[in-house]
């Protein structure tokens, strides 16, 4: 009963400390970025993220942490092909910076704000990578 309640308060609590302290955490697993599939690292609720791009817990709305192994086309709503549409992509990518950008969190939790980040880098590699040809071709190859 009090196992997902007691985990996020502990959570929060390490995270409010690392932040007095101004260090960042991270053994804490929603610092690093760990967190139990589909669970939201802020409320708890099982299944939580929505499952639209997984940014945000349906529940709380809390900016989940980013999945490093996703595929830089998935992330930018692209045809895994050489060939992409290059105003489409810049479309997708100000849409998701729109979303992730860190200055839209500056009033939110250390843990959103580290989270924030992450996506922000995650975004703008994928960006970097599928505008260029030579670079797209070398990430298809890998």
């Amino acid at each position: 009963m009090w196992g997902c309640r007691a985990r996020a308060l502990v959570c929060v609590w390490e995270v409010r400390l690392a932040g007095f302290l101004g260090r960042r955490l991270l053994s804490s697993n929603a610092a690093s970025g760990k967190s139990n599939a589909g669970q939201c690292w802020n409320c708890g609720s099982a299944g939580g993220v929505e499952s639209g791009d997984g940014f945000f817990c349906e529940h709380c709305r809390a900016l989940q942490p980013p999945d490093p192994t996703r595929d830089y086309f998935s992330l930018m709503n692209c045809h895994r092909s050489f060939r992409v549409d290059v105003m489409k992509l810049q479309h997708r990518y100000q849409q998701l910076q729109r979303l992730v950008h860190p200055d839209f969190f500056s009033q939110k939790s250390q843990t959103e704000k580290h989270f924030s980040e992450k996506h922000s880098t995650l975004v703008n590699d994928a960006y970097k990578t599928l505008q260029a040809p030579l670079s797209r071709g070398l990430y298809l190859v890998s």
